[in-house]
């Protein structure tokens, strides 16, 4: 799945993503780790995993979108 970073915190390494639909989508340092990542900026195109439907859903992998 495709989504846009939207908000990021260096310190805890969480922050969320924008859906193509506009909808947030909150991540935390788990998910950020995961894709092996250092930094993100707001407007970077990612490539996102998620679990769960509803309210119970949750990205689980975040790193940068490649060609």
């Amino acid at each position: 799945m495709q989504a846009t970073s939207y908000t990021y915190d260096p310190e805890t390494r969480s922050g969320s993503v924008l859906l193509d639909d506009g909808t947030p989508l909150p991540f935390d340092a788990a998910a950020f780790d995961a894709g092996g990542l250092r930094l993100l900026r707001p407007g970077q195109r990612l490539r996102i995993e998620v679990e769960g439907t509803g309210d119970e859903r949750r990205v689980t992998f975040v790193t940068l979108q490649t060609l």
